[in-house]
């Protein structure tokens, strides 16, 4: 026989936590923890909910951070009280600035026992500040019909602003009387749609902005398309087709899914990175009009070109309010759904001129030539182009940031197959990555991790999480004992301090990480032993690590001299013209 608290208890929880299924959330990874447990016991005992348990708070975050990527849907994560929310912190973060719809739950003691001393009881009202969208200190639990629905407004009202653009995390901050234990005897969850449901509909152009801009448009002479990370994967046979009825050069960021795929590629520049370095090229291809869909790509020479552009009309297109231009070029902030405004910008379009156009791509396919052929060198530029190579069909792959996802720009040529690349490009940060990668992979498959050896070891803990649920992902290690990136900034010019402030060398080979968490491991030493550690990998289930051994030194010296052997040639080429 349930007594009253455990009534108010499990009546309010289950309201809300029907809410949330009925509204698409129905997986949740769970920090194991005390005060936790009313909402820890009932997710677990709801039939359609899927649940993981992670006692990492930082990696558990991650993880659900990378489920709710790949399966485009929000997820809820749950901790205990005191520091476990905080160390969600990196993640909230992350799924605020890359758009990631997250559903933050954390408990709480109740309010008698906060800001008096009592044991893992900190001030958890509005924890992530400005980083979520929303956040609500939930009223105590209560069984009146007024506090049920309460829940259940709630739980619907925060995924709905979770999902809507730009989606992003909430917080739900969930305080508990003892004893927490819920009477799940008496339990009978209605499945199937929520009582309460939010429609979003999609943002169009009315049609005389619609004609104004198809105008100015045709008026431009020498426009260009530039698509980063974030841009809806249906929205990309809209934008190529938009660009090739206008004859536009496209410069595809690798996470703006537009470079590989089934859809035209004859409009994709790849090599723009580093055409941009070259201040010939530069000069030749001034544009006088941009269109920017998503996010600023990763190329730092790009966003150093579209500074330097005399003020041209700068359009960034957007589905909502945020204000994606660090250039501050932009003269034109259009809110429309990137399908949309293609469909309704190709109507009644005609470009006939495409002098500009195969002017972009014969600079282009020169960059892409004399980059094939002019890398000759084993380091890690060769194991990126050779891992890209390798990849099969519909393969994901996660980009830890530094240079990893910099090796990807330079190599990763258009591609007739379907890959996805991601990473995590709102903050820009390396932690979390492995857990993200893992996150992803229990809805993407085959799943692929490159990652640097800072970046891997900031996140090791993430591998339990693998062991426990058999997850299946090779993972690409690029061990130059160090902070790669740093090698290639002024900072490096200072040796007295540089390996200490900058390099960090870790002096770890991971095969024992392997060993402690049951991973299969790989340890390559030259370019002949890559490509069957790959084969080998593919054909092996569970957790493959790859561990490719360069030298930091050799890789920036490499870098240079392709990207001045490609500069020297192609300057060379258009003086001789």
């Amino acid at each position: 026989m349930m007594n009253e608290h455990q009534q108010k208890l499990t009546q309010y929880l289950v309201a809300f936590i029907e809410e949330l299924v009925g509204n698409g959330v129905d997986e949740v990874v769970i920090s194991p923890g005390s005060r936790s447990t009313p909402l820890a016991l009932l997710f677990a005992h709801h039939p359609g909910v899927k649940t993981y348990t992670n006692v990492d708070e930082r990696s558990a975050a991650f993880f659900g951070l990378g489920i709710a990527k790949s399966k485009k849907k929000p997820v809820a994560i749950l901790c205990s009280s005191g520091t476990a929310g905080a160390n969600y912190y990196p993640a909230v973060i992350e799924a605020r600035y890359g758009k990631v719809p997250l559903i933050v739950l954390t408990a709480d003691r109740p309010h008698e026992l906060r800001e008096v001393g009592a044991p893992q009881a900190i001030n958890q009202i509005d924890l992530y500040g400005k980083h979520v969208k929303w956040s609500i200190d939930m009223a105590l639990p209560e069984s009146i019909p007024s506090m049920v629905q309460y829940a259940r407004s709630s739980a619907a009202r925060g995924v709905s602003i979770s999902t809507g653009y730009p989606e992003g995390p909430v917080h739900y901050n969930f305080p508990f009387r003892e004893p927490l234990i819920p009477d799940l005897k008496q339990v009978e969850f209605i499945t199937g749609q929520s009582g309460k449901r939010v429609l979003q509909g999609n943002r169009q152009l009315p049609a005389d902005i619609q004609h104004d801009l198809q105008e100015q448009i045709m008026n431009s002479k020498r426009g260009i398309v530039v698509c980063g990370p974030g841009i809806s994967e249906e929205a990309v046979q809209s934008i190529t087709e938009f660009a090739e009825a206008y004859a536009l050069p496209i410069l595809a960021d690798p996470l703006s899914f537009v470079r590989s795929g089934g859809h035209s590629k004859e409009n994709i520049m790849d090599c723009y990175d580093t055409v941009l370095r070259i201040d010939e090229c530069k000069e030749a291809l001034q544009p006088d009009l941009v269109i920017r869909f998503g996010a600023m790509p990763v190329s730092k020479a790009l966003m150093l070109f579209l500074k330097s552009l005399p003020d041209i009309p700068t359009w960034v297109v957007s589905k909502g309010e945020e204000w994606q231009d660090p250039t501050a070029r932009g003269t034109h902030y259009i809110q429309c759904e990137e399908n949309l405004f293609c469909q309704g910008l190709m109507k009644n379009s005609a470009h006939s001129d495409r002098e500009w156009l195969d002017h972009w791509k014969g600079v282009n396919d020169q960059a892409k030539g004399l980059l094939i052929h002019g890398h000759q060198a084993w380091d890690e530029g060769m194991a990126v182009h050779q891992l890209i190579q390798h990849l099969p069909e519909g393969a994901t792959l996660f980009s830890s940031n530094s240079m990893p996802i910099r090796d990807l720009d330079t190599f990763l040529f258009t591609d007739d197959r379907s890959l996805r690349i991601f990473a995590n490009r709102g903050a820009n940060g390396i932690d979390g990555v492995v857990s993200t990668a893992l996150g992803m992979s229990t809805g993407s498959k085959p799943m692929y991790l490159l990652i640097g050896d800072l970046a891997f070891f900031h996140d090791l803990n993430g591998l339990l999480t693998a062991r426990k649920y058999q997850l299946d992902m090779t993972i690409i290690v690029m061990n130059n004992n160090g902070g790669g990136i740093f090698s290639y900034l002024p900072q490096a010019g200072d040796q007295t301090h540089f390996e200490d402030l900058f390099g960090t060398p870790m002096d770890l080979e991971f095969g024992h990480a392997a060993k402690l968490y049951g991973a299969h491991y790989f340890h390559v030493a030259s370019q002949s032993e890559f490509i069957p550690a790959l084969q080998e990998a593919d054909q092996t289930k569970g957790i493959k690590i790859i561990e490719v051994i360069t030298n930091r030194e050799e890789n920036v010296a490499n870098h240079r001299k392709l990207w001045n052997f490609v500069s020297r040639e192609m300057t060379q080429n258009m003086k001789g013209e």
